[in-house]
């Protein structure tokens, strides 16, 4: 494994740092509305924001690699989120934040397509795992940690956007200094969602469904657990233990859904969602119970887009899982960008219930689908069906670092 990610090692440190400094932003931003006196609505438009900059960027910010090459293009998008960031400590005021998250939103998705198609680049046939499993502890872990920094601020309120700013300027340094050469630019395939939907309408479905749940989460969690009672300290505590949650069930998770029929593992992880936020929603305070939720929440909600990756490869011919993959990330994002106006709406009629009602609900509705699905067409048979793979929910080029990919690559 050492020897995998030695050559990619100087991505994987620019992945960790601009993680630490970026992956609490929407959990600071959001308790700072919060505070502020800001309507739930009004937080829910500005969480919503960033993942529609995530769209936007999936889409476009590869026209701007493909023009001026991927170093330039990297320090252009990172220059650019640091000044974001910086911006927050200005006027503290939704709309202005709105346009701001719009900003990260795009910057980081370009930030994402330089370097997962680097590591695609620098992947080899028989690295591949290796390589993903590297970057999703990278991405991870710098998420979790960057936690840590809500507590920064002290007396001082612009101290975390100003350690944020600098932990994403620091970011350039490990790629303008590597020795590596650029990548080519890759461009997406076609391949249309009515045909993904045919091939595998629980994997489109359930994908859409993560996305909406977890864009809910990461853009309204903070407020929920701070109406809660919890402080600064134990929201991190709480948004860094449904992370690492995440992380721990994914792979334990996914060989279950190998040696099963991947329906039921997925149909049995959304029940075990709505079993979970039917009682975080019923919780009217902090303490033990509600991290042990969360880390469960996590573990099982995080699992929920590869196992759906994992689902519609099973159903796909080798030379279609690219395209197919790089669609579902869409379809994600697409959910995620609504997903915090929706739980907004819920936490207005429901301040300390709404968001998790929120969650249960898509997955409840999820449930019903995938349970109809097992009845409408027979399963894969488990011999046929592709090795589980953790997968990250950035950008259509991520989908390239899955060896499942591979073959559809070299056929």
């Amino acid at each position: 494994m050492f020897a995998a990610i030695h050559p990619v090692r100087s991505l994987l440190l620019a992945i960790f740092m601009l993680m630490a400094g970026s992956g609490f932003l929407s959990t600071l931003i959001g308790l700072r509305l919060e505070r502020a006196g800001a309507g739930t609505m009004a937080i829910g438009a500005v969480a919503t924001a960033y993942f529609g900059g995530l769209v936007v960027g999936a889409l476009r910010a590869g026209a701007i690699v493909r023009q001026v090459g991927h170093i330039r293009a990297f320090a252009a998008f990172v220059s650019l989120l640091s000044a974001s960031t910086l911006a927050y400590a200005l006027v503290q005021y939704p709309l202005f934040w709105a346009c701001l998250r719009l900003i990260d939103g795009i910057c980081v998705a370009g930030v994402f397509i330089c370097l997962e198609s680097w590591l695609n680049d620098r992947a080899e046939a028989e690295t591949r795992g290796s390589v993903l499993a590297a970057y999703m502890v990278a991405l991870y872990s710098g998420q979790a940690v960057g936690q840590l920094l809500l507590g920064a601020s002290g007396a001082l309120p612009a101290v975390p956007f100003q350690i944020a700013s600098i932990l994403i300027s620091l970011a350039i340094i490990p790629l303008c200094l590597t020795r590596s050469s650029a990548p080519a630019p890759v461009d997406a395939q076609a391949f249309t969602i009515r045909a993904l939907y045919a091939a595998s309408p629980l994997g489109t479905v359930g994908s859409v469904a993560t996305g909406l749940m977890l864009g809910a989460f990461y853009g309204m969690a903070a407020v929920h657990v701070r109406r809660l009672g919890l402080d600064l300290g134990a929201t991190a505590s709480f948004m860094m233990i449904v992370i690492l949650g995440g992380v721990a069930l994914q792979w334990p998770l996914g060989r279950l859904s190998d040696r099963l029929d991947r329906r039921r593992v997925i149909v049995g992880c959304f029940a075990a969602t709505l079993a979970v936020c039917t009682v975080l929603a019923m919780l009217v305070s902090g303490g033990p119970l509600l991290l042990a939720l969360g880390a469960l929440f996590g573990g099982l909600s995080f699992a929920l887009y590869p196992l759906c990756v994992a689902h519609c490869n099973d159903r796909l011919l080798a030379i279609e899982r690219v395209a197919a993959s790089g669609r579902l990330v869409l379809l994600y994002s697409v959910g995620a960008a609504i997903g915090p106006l929706g739980a907004a709406l819920l936490m207005s009629l429901a301040p300390t219930s709404g968001l998790f009602l929120f969650i249960a609900l898509c997955a409840g509705a999820t449930l019903a689908f995938g349970l109809w699905r097992q009845t409408a067409t027979p399963p894969v048979p488990v011999p046929d069906q592709q090795d589980f793979q953790i997968v990250p929910r950035t950008t259509p080029v991520a989908s390239l670092l899955d060896p499942n990919t591979v073959d559809g690559l070299t056929e």
